[in-house]
């Protein structure tokens, strides 16, 4: 009778080990949601609106992370300082047929042009540019000035777009001593 309870033993924990493999794509955990409704409150935006982004070189600055006209946004600087991208998440739809009517950024008096680019938009106006990821309700929009930051960089950080674990929600967090990361 004790080999046949051994082996159910394991067979029980097989649905806690698989509700843990798909948390978060990028390997971590999704934030606690106590901890993300606190911090979202805090930056006056709604948790849902709370996006994060990785890319090689560059690093959020804690300062600009917050609420702008009603949606989430953060800048990314590169290590250097030199250039940066605004990552803006707000509620929302972007479709073909939307896509080249709304305004990109502050550019309102320029044409925009619009690129389907696998699951993203891909737009540009003037001098800035940007890609666009629709997700559930939301668009997050990784933005750039066209002549300091590549489409190849906008393109990774629309790839690896996410709603943020534990650690990425402390990054974007302000430090006490008033210093950033």
């Amino acid at each position: 009778m004790i080999r046949p309870a051994r082996a159910f033993f394991p067979l029980l924990l097989l649905p806690v080990l698989l509700t843990g493999c798909d948390a978060d794509k990028n390997g971590g955990t999704a934030a606690d949601s106590a901890d993300l409704e606190a911090a979202a409150r805090g930056w006056g935006v709604a948790p849902e609106l709370v996006y994060v982004t990785k890319v090689s070189g560059y690093t959020v600055f804690q300062q600009s992370v917050g609420e702008y006209e009603d949606e989430f946004a953060a800048v990314y600087r590169s290590e250097k300082g030199a250039t940066t991208f605004g990552l803006f998440v707000s509620r929302g739809k972007l479709t073909a047929e939307s896509c080249s009517k709304q305004p990109l950024g502050e550019v309102s008096d320029t044409a925009v042009t619009c690129e389907h680019d696998g699951d993203a938009w891909y737009r540009k106006a003037g001098h800035s540019h940007e890609y666009a990821v629709p997700d559930g309700g939301v668009v997050i929009r990784l933005t750039a000035d066209a002549d300091k930051v590549d489409r190849a960089i906008l393109r990774k950080a629309a790839e690896a777009v996410h709603r943020p674990d534990d650690t990425e929600l402390a990054a974007l967090l302000r430090t006490t001593d008033g210093v950033d990361t």
